[in-house]
C-alpha cells in the first residue's frame, strides 16, 4: 500500500508558512513528555505536518496492522530535494549496481518496534519538527525517512493500560501498579511476536509491509530506537562483538564516528551512556543487523525506561527518570545521526557503492533439492527480500553438503533451486544461507544459527564455484491442478509432506469432508504413497452432497494433485479399508493463555493456527481454566512458560484424568517439567551432577564460565523414527533448532525425534561444553500413551518465531495424526 495522506480538508485547514509550524506540544495541547500520545493523535500530527509543510514532507501509509492501525512513513527533506524525490531515490539505487552518481544521504529513523518502549514515538514528533525548523540545514543534502511507530498495536495496548492503571498525578514509586504491566504487555504486536526479531523471517504483516518500502530506499543509515531497564544508562553505537564477517571496516568505523558525535552532546549535558557492550551485530533479523547486511550503517539506540518507567519513576540510585528525560535522549541521538550523515553524504554514497560491488564470498552458489512445497515456500521469502534465484539443470553440483558436512556431488534437476551470492543482495544471501556463521565471540545477544536450508528442510550444498543455472522455472513447477476424475472413482489420494498439505487438510475438515490417513506406505495403480498420505473415499462422504465439487475447489486453491483411484485394492501395503487407514478427527483444540505461559510462545501457536494452518482454536485463560469442562476439547496445548506455582497437585491430577479419558495434551518446552515427578507423567528430566570440586576462578570469568552451560539457538542433527505418526512426512534425520539445555531422558516408548550417541555436537551455532554433555542421548519430540489418551512432548520449539518452516509439520502431526 502506498497512499500519500493529504486530504482536501487538511490542506484547507493547515495552509501555513514554515515558520508557523506547530510544535508537537502546541498541536497536541499538552507539553510533550507530560502525557503519552495515542497512535491516532500521532497520525494526526504527522498528517498536519504533511499538509502544513507539504513542500518538505510526504506522508505514506505503507500498510495496516492486524488491528487496523495505520503504518506510516514520512519522507522529510528540503523543498528542492522533495521536488526531485523520485529521481534521488532511483539514482541512489543505481549504486547497488555500481552505477549512478548520487549525492544525497539517506537516513531511516524507526521508532517503537517494541510497543511498551513508548518514548520513541514521542521523540519522533519532536525530531521531525526540529528537522523542519531549527535543524533544516541538515536536510539540504539528506533525505530522512521517519517511521514514527513500527508497532502501533503494541504501543496503544501499553498506553491504554497505563492510563487505566496510573495514579493522578502519576506516582514515581516503582512499586506502584502503573510500573508493573500484566502478562499481556505492550512489547509485542497483536500476535505477541517480537517485531525486532522478524526482519529476516517476515512472518508478521508489519514486517512484510515495511520491507516493501525499505527495499525501495535501502538507506545509508538506519536507526532502531529502543528502551531497556530503568537503571541502565543510554546505549548507542558502536556495537559489541560478535560482528558478522560481512560487515565492512567502513560500517564499523562509521558507527564510531556517529557514536563520538552523540558522546559530544551527552558529555555536554552530563548524561550517562555506554557503547560496545551487550548489543552485537550477528543475528540477521534485528533492526540493526538486517539493514547492515543490506549496506546500511545499522544501529540500535537504547534508552533506560521501557514498560516500567511510565511518566516518571524513581531509579535504583534514587534519581527520578521522567518521560521528558527519555524524550530528550532519543531526540538528541536522532538529530545527531542526521547531522553526521549530512556532513558525510558523499562518503556514505561512495562506501555504499563499494558494499554492493565488492563481493568476494567463499561460496558462489547455494543449490537446494527437496519437496516442491518447501522450495516454493522458500522462494516466496526470497521474493520478499528481492533476492534473486534461479533453477539448476539436470547435472551434478559439487560443494559442501549441509547434511553430511562433507564435499559431495549433488544430483540436480530442473526443480533444484539455485541462489548465487554474486548479486546485489549477495551479502544478505551469504548471511542467510551459509552453513555456519563465523563467531568472533561466543557471548551473543540472540541465536547463533539460522541457515535457511536447514530451516526449510532442504538437501543443499554450498559451492565454491558458480553453478550453471537458468532463470526460467521448470514447467513442472507450475501450480498443480486437480486431475480429471472418472465417474467410478473409489477414493482420492494425495501426499502429506508440507504445511501446504496441512492447510489443505484443515480446509477439508472445516468443510465437513471426511479424510483418512495411511499408517503404512502403499502402492496403487503403480503410484506410491507414504505414511500420512490423505485418503478421501466416496463412501465416507456419501452424505455430503456435492463433496467432490468442494474437494476439487479446495485442491485447486491449495495446488494439490489428487490421484483418483477406482479401487480400494492396493498393489502393495494395506488396502484402503484396512485398520491401518484411520479416520482423521475434526478435533476441537484449546490453547492455554495468560500467566504462567510465555507471551511469545503463546503468540507463536496462536499465529500458527490463525495465519498459517487456518484452523479454529479456543483460547482459555488460566484465570478461569478451573471452571472449564475440558471434556469438550480433544486437544489442549500448554505453551512454554513458568508453571512452577500454577501447576498444583490438584491441577495435575485433573489433567491426568482428562488425558486418561482420551484427551491429547501437547506440552512444549518448559511446560513439560511441571508434568514430571511421582504425581506426574512418565517423562524424566536429565539430571547432571554438579561438580563438587572447588576451584579458584577470577571474578571476571563468571560470564565465560556460565556460557559453558548455554545453548544459544543452535542447530543439531537428530534421529527421526519416520514410522511414528508424529513424524509422518519426514525422513530419518531432522535438523532441530535448540534454544537451551533443557534435556529429558528417552521414554520407554514413543521416542520419535532424539539425539543419538555422538549427535550432541552442533552442526551450526554455539553450544557450551557442559550443555553438550547434558543433552547427549536425550529426547527432542516424543509421545507417551496414558490410558485412552496421549501426551505429545515438544522439548524443542518447532514454531520458534514462525520461521523454522521444516518443524511445523511435526506440530500438524501432533494435532491430526497422533492418536
Amino acid at each position: 500500500m502506498n497512499k500519500i495522506l493529504l486530504t482536501t480538508a487538511l490542506l484547507a485547514s493547515f495552509i501555513l508558512f514554515a515558520q508557523d509550524l506547530k510544535s508537537p506540544s502546541e498541536f497536541l495541547g499538552y507539553e510533550l513528555g507530560t502525557q503519552f500520545t495515542r497512535h491516532h493523535e500521532v497520525v494526526d500530527y504527522y498528517q498536519y505536518l504533511a499538509s502544513a509543510a507539504n513542500d518538505r514532507v510526504q506522508l505514506h501509509e505503507y500498510g495496516k496492522t492486524n488491528e487496523r492501525r495505520s503504518l506510516l512513513l514520512a519522507y522529510v527533506s528540503s523543498a528542492a530535494n522533495m521536488q526531485n524525490i523520485e529521481s534521488i531515490r532511483k539514482e541512489h539505487l543505481k549504486n547497488t549496481k555500481g552505477e549512478g552518481s548520487p549525492t544525497k544521504a539517506i537516513v531511516w529513523l524507526g521508532y517503537n518496534v517494541h510497543g511498551n518502549e513508548s518514548v520513541s514515538t514521542e521523540a519522533s514528533m519532536q525530531t521531525i519538527y526540529d528537522l523542519l525548523t531549527s535543524k533544516a540545514e541538515y536536510l539540504e543534502n539528506t533525505i530522512v525517512l521517519i517511521d514514527p511507530c513500527i508497532n502501533p498495536d503494541g504501543r496503544d495496548r501499553y498506553v491504554n493500560w497505563y492510563y487505566q492503571n496510573k495514579n493522578t498525578p502519576n506516582n514515581i514509586d516503582p512499586n506502584s501498579k502503573e510500573h508493573h504491566e500484566g502478562w499481556l504487555s505492550g512489547r509485542a504486536n497483536h500476535y505477541m511476536f517480537d517485531l525486532n526479531r522478524d526482519w529476516a523471517w517476515l512472518t508478521q504483516v508489519e514486517s512484510q509491509q515495511r520491507l516493501k518500502f525499505y527495499n525501495k530506499w535501502l538507506p545509508h543509515v538506519h536507526v532502531d530506537f529502543h528502551e531497556q531497564g530503568v537503571d541502565n544508562p543510554y546505549y548507542f553505537a558502536p556495537a559489541a562483538e560478535p560482528f558478522h564477517e560481512v560487515i565492512t571496516d567502513f560500517q564499523r568505523d562509521f558507527q564510531v564516528t556517529i557514536g563520538k558525535n552523540h558522546a559530544k552532546y551527552f558529555d555536554a549535558n552530563g548524561w550517562l551512556y555506554f557503547t560496545k557492550e551487550i548489543f552485537d551485530l550477528l543475528y540477521p533479523s534485528y533492526g540493526d543487523t538486517y539493514p547492515t547486511y543490506n549496506g546500511s550503517i545499522g544501529m540500535t539506540y537504547e534508552q533506560g525506561g521501557s514498560g516500567r518507567a511510565g511518566l516518571g519513576i524513581k531509579t535504583g540510585i534514587g534519581d527520578t527518570l521522567t518521560l521528558k528525560d527519555r524524550i530528550a535522549h532519543h531526540h538528541t541521538t536522532g538529530l545527531s545521526t542526521v547531522e553526521v550523515s549530512s556532513k558525510n553524504a558523499q562518503r556514505l554514497n561512495d562506501e555504499f557503492k563499494k558494499f554492493y560491488t565488492n563481493k568476494k564470498f567463499k561460496y558462489k552458489s547455494y543449490v537446494m533439492n527437496g519437496d516442491s512445497d518447501k522450495i516454493e515456500a522458500l522462494t516466496k521469502l526470497l521474493e520478499q527480500h528481492e533476492i534473486e534465484f534461479e533453477w539448476a539443470k539436470q547435472t551434478t553440483a559439487k560443494g559442501h553438503s549441509y547434511q553430511s558436512r562433507k564435499i559431495i556431488n549433488l544430483k540436480t534437476t530442473n526443480k533444484s533451486l539455485v541462489v548465487h551470492s554474486d548479486q546485489p543482495k549477495g551479502a544478505l544471501v551469504k548471511v542467510l544461507f551459509e552453513p555456519k556463521a563465523k563467531l568472533s565471540d561466543s557471548l551473543t545477544y540472540d541465536i547463533t544459527a539460522w541457515s535457511l536450508p536447514y530451516a526449510y528442510g532442504l538437501d543443499a550444498i554450498a559451492s565454491t564455484t558458480k553453478i550453471n543455472s537458468r532463470t526460467d522455472p521448470s514447467l513442472d513447477n507450475a501450480p498443480s491442478q486437480v486431475a480429471n476424475t472418472p465417474k467410478n472413482t473409489y477414493a482420492y489420494i494425495t501426499n502429506w509432506n508440507s504445511m501446504k498439505d496441512a492447510r489443505f487438510l484443515s480446509e477439508l475438515l472445516q468443510k465437513n469432508i471426511r479424510v483418512r490417513y495411511a499408517k503404512k506406505p502403499f502402492t496403487i495403480d503403480d503410484n506410491s504413497f507414504n505414511r500420512g498420505s490423505l485418503i478421501i473415499t466416496k463412501t465416507d462422504n456419501k452424505n455430503n452432497a456435492g463433496f467432490e465439487k468442494t474437494l476439487g475447489e479446495s485442491a485447486t486453491k491449495h495446488e494439490k494433485n489428487l490421484f483418483a483411484s477406482q479401487t480400494g485394492f492396493v498393489d502393495s501395503g494395506k488396502d484402503l479399508g484396512s485398520y491401518h487407514v484411520q479416520m482423521i478427527d475434526n478435533i476441537k483444540v484449546a490453547l492455554l493463555h495468560g500467566g504462567p505461559t510465555s507471551t511469545l510462545r503463546f503468540g507463536e501457536i496462536w499465529h500458527f493456527f490463525e495465519q498459517q494452518l487456518h484452523y479454529p482454536l479456543t483460547v482459555i485463560d488460566t484465570d478461569y481454566m478451573g471452571g472449564v469442562d475440558l471434556s469438550k476439547y480433544d486437544v489442549l496445548i500448554l505453551p512454554a512458560g513458568d508453571y512452577k506455582k500454577s501447576m498444583t497437585e490438584d491441577r495435575l491430577k485433573k489433567l491426568k484424568e482428562w488425558v486418561g479419558n482420551g484427551g491429547k495434551l501437547i506440552a512444549m518446552g518448559s511446560a513439560i517439567e511441571p508434568l514430571t515427578g511421582e504425581e506426574g507423567f512418565c517423562i524424566t528430566p536429565r539430571k547432571i551432577e554438579k561438580d563438587s570440586t572447588k576451584s579458584v576462578r577470577p571474578y571476571d570469568s563468571s560470564e565465560r564460565e556460565r556460557i559453558k552451560s548455554a545453548i544459544t539457538g543452535t542447530i543439531f542433527k537428530v534421529k527421526v523414527d519416520a514410522t511414528h505418526p508424529l513424524a509422518y512426512g519426514y525422513g530419518d534425520t531432522y535438523f532441530t533448532l535448540k534454544l537451551g539445555d533443557d534435556a529429558y531422558e528417552y521414554l520407554d516408548s514413543g521416542n520419535v525425534v532424539y539425539l543419538e550417541e555422538g549427535q550432541n555436537k552442533p552442526v551450526s551455532g554455539f553450544a557450551g561444553s557442559k550443555a553438550q554433555e547434558k543433552i547427549a542421548k536425550t529426547l527432542i519430540f516424543g509421545v507417551e500413551n496414558h490410558d485412552k489418551g496421549s501426551i505429545v512432548y515438544l522439548i524443542d520449539n518447532p514454531l520458534f518465531r514462525g520461521f523454522w518452516e521444516n518443524g511445523k509439520l511435526f506440530f500438524a502431526n501432533a494435532l491430526f495424526m497422533v492418536d
